[in-house]
């Protein structure tokens, strides 16, 4: 798992659901999860995951509508680089980050969704 740490409260949250879900599931997960500074440092975690050997990364994080384009911009250049992980490595990211352009009551309700949305991604590619 990678996880964005600028609002980590929040992904600490979405960390629990992660884990809950997959022990439900009889899945195992790395228990250490990756901390990162936010959203941007997440595609090179999740490389360095891969380079290690992970079978499948989890992703999480939030990513707040800013009074600039540059979360989104940001946003879409983190989701291209995951897409293309998996591509390259034919092993399956977990989307949980919320946004491009969340604004701040639109996060809590978004987060067990996007939670269980990614890790049930995993499970499901894994097979």
């Amino acid at each position: 798992m990678v996880c964005g740490s600028f609002h980590k409260e929040e992904v600490e949250y979405m960390l629990r659901e992660v884990r809950q879900r997959a022990q439900d599931l009889d899945h195992a997960l790395l228990l250490e999860p990756t901390w990162v500074p936010g959203a941007f440092e997440v595609p090179l975690a999740t490389k360095r995951l891969f380079d290690g050997g992970c079978d499948a990364v989890v992703t999480l994080g939030i990513i707040e509508r800013g009074q600039t384009l540059h979360g989104q911009v940001m946003g879409q250049a983190v989701l291209s680089s995951l897409i293309e992980l998996q591509l390259e490595y034919g092993r399956p990211v977990g989307l949980g980050i919320i946004g491009p352009g969340a604004d701040p009551e639109h996060i809590e309700p978004r987060l067990l969704p996007h939670a269980k949305a990614a890790i049930d991604a995993v499970l499901h590619m894994l097979g």
